[in-house]
């Protein structure tokens, strides 16, 4: 099993569209775990931790979002050291 854990930073029309929920429920559908948050400049920001096909699944989604979504730029960034989380969840 490789595991891989990703801070992602979402830019586009992704707040008020259902885009933490809907990254919350693809993320716990592919059993990964971390956390997604509105930014104050309009982007949304995430880490996500799982098996790697997983993670890129979860990834893969968040290049489009939910309904309503226009993803302007997704930038990832792959990091060294792993947390750990519980589960995926979505803060304020």
């Amino acid at each position: 099993m490789t595991l891989k854990q990703v801070h992602l930073y979402v830019s586009g029309k992704v707040q008020g569209v259902y885009f933490r929920q809907g990254m919350k429920e693809t993320a716990e559908k592919n059993n990964v775990t971390g956390w997604v948050r509105n930014l104050p400049d309009k982007r949304v920001e995430a880490v996500l931790k799982g098996e790697k096909s997983n993670v890129d699944a979860v990834i893969d989604w968040s290049r489009f979002g939910p309904p309503g979504a226009v993803v302007g730029e997704l930038k990832t960034v792959e990091e060294i050291s792993f947390e750990n989380f519980a589960d995926f969840e979505i803060l304020l």
